[in-house]
């Protein structure tokens, strides 16, 4: 706690609040509703509406997944070098908006004609701009609160807000057909025009409510070399193995969500989106849980547990009965566990980015918030070309739904439920190996104060 109280003290900006914390997390919102519909509506909507071969696509968003496994890390290496007086983090996060808001409009007000490589381009450009957004935001959230638990707390919040702009975003198309009789492309492109209108103004509110606290003397600079040096070792090695295993089932839930909800349930796309906005209400409402519960048991238990939730609750579609109430009850738990993940693994990675820092005298904050970007997007770029090439491969055809072969049928099934669950159950035994706890870590803030303090005196003396 002496460690929160001396960093806040010298950012100059106090106690952070609960309005603080609202105020930093708010960027969440809009680039949520960016992200989200890029992996659930977005591949449907141009396979279905625009009519974009689904091999195309799938080409699309899986290049796309393996140029954001450079881009991370690059960013990430960029920001632990970046140091000017509007601070470290700050100017990246300005710098990504008007990118990520161009990319957005073309993107959800594309029409009829695209091809696979104007999907491409601007995914490419959104996914520069969300990331240098993204990973000055994370960098700076682990930041904030130095303590184990009050990482947890910040993360919560964060990711919090994360799902709160799911929700919104989520339930555009079923409200805009429901309650103004607009169709499916106009609840897309409706989404499109909340992030270009939402996402500057929720940025600068951040910036301007929420100083950085300074950054953490270094005895050597960042290198190239420390990427090597960081994969090497093996905590980190099982933090971001878990993060591939536990981050790509939910991708290829979520890809393939309305495919199977039409083909297998028979619920059109509207209703769907109704389904899904209640897994999202549960990952709403499970946010603040695992927080507490790492707080309590530990982070990697408390993640294991979740992990062990998540793939109970998507098998459990499969045998699900049919009707209404089923699938509000289905959804809403199945949601409850999601939130762990974001949440606990990225304050699991600042604990360890204090670990390096004691070792090897350099804030790595950046780098390692970039390899835990970038690796679960290996793991991204594989679900999403594998799931709609594989659906291709065995004669999915989506404009068929409920009419599609039986083998077609079944492998949608095995690809939705049982790939995501078994995938989430080999990241919850790895997990829990995770060698970090609470007492290991306060041993680690006190060395680093006692090391900070000493090397800020033999500073000022020297001067």
């Amino acid at each position: 706690m002496a460690a929160i109280r001396a960093e806040r003290a010298n950012s100059g900006q106090g106690p952070l609040g609960t309005w603080r914390l609202v105020a930093f997390a708010l960027p969440c919102v809009p680039v949520a509703a960016m992200l989200m519909p890029v992996v659930v509506y977005l591949p449907n909507y141009y396979a279905t509406d625009l009519g974009v071969d689904l091999t195309a696509i799938g080409l699309a968003f899986g290049v796309v997944r393996l140029f954001d496994l450079w881009l991370d890390p690059t960013l990430g290496f960029l920001i632990d070098r970046t140091n000017t007086r509007f601070g470290r983090f700050k100017p990246w996060l300005v710098a990504g908006l008007p990118i990520a808001v161009v990319s957005v409009w073309m993107l959800f007000m594309a029409r009829p004609g695209i091809d696979g490589n104007y999907i491409l381009f601007w995914l490419v450009l959104g996914f520069l701009g969300q990331s240098m957004a993204t990973m000055a935001h994370v960098t700076w959230a682990a930041r904030l609160a130095p303590e184990y638990g009050q990482r947890a707390r910040v993360f919560s919040w964060w990711h919090g807000f994360t799902v709160v702009g799911m929700l919104i975003v989520l339930a555009m198309p079923p409200l805009m057909k429901l309650g103004f009789g607009l169709d499916y492309g106009q609840g897309v492109r409706a989404m499109g025009w909340f992030v270009v209108l939402s996402l500057p103004v929720a940025a600068l509110l951040a910036l301007f409510a929420v100083h950085e606290p300074p950054s953490p003397p270094n005895i050597t600079s960042t290198t190239w070399r420390h990427y090597w040096d960081l994969i090497r070792r093996p905590s980190i090695l099982r933090l971001l193995v878990s993060d591939i295993l536990l981050g790509t089932g939910p991708v290829i839930a979520g890809t393939l969500f309305f495919f199977y909800f039409d083909a297998i349930r028979g619920w059109d796309r509207s209703e769907a989106g109704l389904l899904l906005l209640l897994y999202f209400t549960g990952a709403l409402l499970g946010a603040p849980l695992w927080g507490r519960l790492g707080q309590a048991i530990g982070k990697h238990r408390a993640l294991a547990i979740a992990s062990a939730a998540y793939a109970v609750a998507q098998l459990s579609v499969l045998i699900a009965p049919e009707g209404l109430a089923w699938g509000i009850v289905t959804m809403t738990l199945a949601g409850l566990p999601y939130s762990a993940g974001p949440i606990l693994l990225r304050a699991m990675m600042a604990d360890l980015g204090d670990e390096e820092r004691l070792r090897s005298g350099v804030d790595r904050s950046g780098l390692m918030f970039g390899l835990l970007s970038g690796v679960v997007k290996i793991g991204s770029a594989i679900a999403v070309f594998a799931a709609v090439s594989a659906l291709d491969l065995f004669g999915f055809k989506a404009d068929l739904g409920a009419a599609n072969t039986p083998l077609a049928l079944g492998v949608l099934s095995v690809s939705f439920a049982v790939v995501p669950a078994l995938l989430t159950l080999a990241g919850a035994a790895l997990i829990t190996g995770h060698p970090l706890d609470k007492a290991a870590h306060d041993a680690i803030r006190k060395a680093l104060e006692a090391r900070d303090a000493a090397q800020n005196t033999a500073e000022t003396s020297g001067r």
